[in-house]
This record gives structure tokens, sequence and C-alpha cells, in this order.
């Protein structure tokens, strides 16, 4: 972990704050841009549909060279990232949490540890759980192994013990993840991806709150400032709507 939250800490020394109309990567193309971190392989952006990020290697050569993209830096980059994610994954599977036979839930939610929120990857058995439950869905569309604000949102929030009681209390939680390096089924990669395209998801992270027949009531796309408590408000202010 602490690796891996030292790399966040070098990205976010980085922040550029630059402003771009457009960015063109691939075959996408963002308006009112603002660059605000630059890692040796990625940029973190703001835009108008939210937050977002983009590999430099992906980029034109003129913005390449722009961002000072250095292959050979890059690649042992990428390699030490992977590492910190490997490690941190083996430190959460050794804390307890055996993965089930069922990938409809993520290894975590085998925990029996109130500290721990269960997280399913299935939304309709989670609608139905709501149903018979009376409670709330939230979705959490996350690059769980790769984004680094996802993972700061994981380690700052979602893994609190005081978010575990409210979800115990009033939520379904779901994970739809797009991991770079953690292996799924194509089913699961498949259902994800329809998941992204329904609820119209273009950045990470981004967090959906909907209700038992999977209306959306409320949104948030990136990380916010504010803690556990900040977050949870904002959850309340949706489901009042």
């Amino acid at each position: 972990m602490a690796a891996l939250l030292s790399l966040l800490a070098a990205a976010a020394s980085a922040a550029a704050d630059e402003n771009f109309h457009t960015l063109a990567v691939g075959p996408n193309t963002y308006t009112n841009v603002t660059v605000t971190v630059v890692t040796a392989t990625d940029i973190y952006f703001t835009y108008d549909g939210g937050m977002g990020n983009a590999k430099i290697k992906n980029l034109s050569p003129d913005l390449q060279k722009h961002f000072h993209y250095n292959e050979t830096n890059a690649a042992v980059t990428e390699q030490k990232q992977a590492q910190a994610n490997k490690a941190y994954h083996a430190q959460v599977i050794s804390i307890g949490a055996a993965r089930p036979a069922d990938e409809s839930i993520e290894p975590n939610a085998a925990a029996s540890s109130q500290s721990s929120a269960a997280w399913l990857t299935d939304l309709p058995a989670a609608l139905n759980q709501a149903r018979s439950e009376n409670k709330l869905v939230l979705l959490n569309f996350t690059g769980s192994d790769w984004c680094p604000w996802c993972i700061k949102l994981d380690h700052d929030i979602l893994s609190a013990p005081e978010f575990a009681a409210y979800a115990q209390s009033k939520l379904v939680l779901v994970k739809v993840d797009f991991p770079r390096h953690t292996p799924q089924s194509e089913d699961l990669k498949d259902a994800n991806e329809k998941l992204g395209q329904r609820f119209h998801v273009d950045g990470f992270p981004t967090c959906i709150l909907v209700d038992a027949s999977g209306n959306e009531l409320g949104r948030q796309t990136g990380y916010r400032e504010g803690g556990v408590s900040a977050f949870l408000t904002e959850l309340d202010g949706f489901s009042k709507k």
C-alpha cells in the first residue's frame, strides 16, 4: 500500500493545470480540457463531460513532445505501477478475504469484518436485493488497478468503516471495474462495458446512485475532497431528490 500511495503522491505533485480547447485521444475528442496531472505515462484531466485520463503514447507526436514523453521512462513507471498494484492486491487477499466461486461477489465481500463493505458485480441481482431490502444501489465505475483517483477513493472512503456501516443499512453495492492488470471473465468484461454505455460513463471514478428499478438518482464523477462525511452527505442528497 505504501508503494502505491507514493506513486499517487508523485502523480499529484506533477499537477499541470494546463488548458486545451480540444484534446484528441485516438477516436475521442474532449472539449474544454484542463490537464491537472501529468505522469511519465498518463495525463489526467477535467473536461465538459467530467474527468478522464489518457496514455501519453496515444496522443499525437506533438503532444507527446509537449508532455516530455519518454518511452523508456514510461515502461519503467508502468512496471513499478504493476508491481505496486500486485503487492496491494496480495495484501488485501492476505487479510482474509477468500475468493468465492460466484464471480458476482467481490473477494472482500466474503470477509466478515464490519469494517469491510460487500461489493457485487451483478446489477440485476443487486436490484433484486435492493427491492427485497428496501435499499438503493450504488454503482462504482472504477479502474481499480491503474486509476490513481479510483484507488484513492477506495482507500480513503469506500474502505472506511463509516462507509461500510452506512452501506449496510441503506445500500446494495455494485463494482463496475475496468482493470488493466487484474483478470476478468469475458462475460464480466462485456457486462461492465454495457453498463458503462447504459449510464454514459466516460470518466473514472464515477459513482452513481440508482433506485431499486435502476433509475439514476445522482452521480459523482471524480475524486472530491471532504472524506467519508462529504461523500455520504452527497448520497443522502441524491436519495432525497
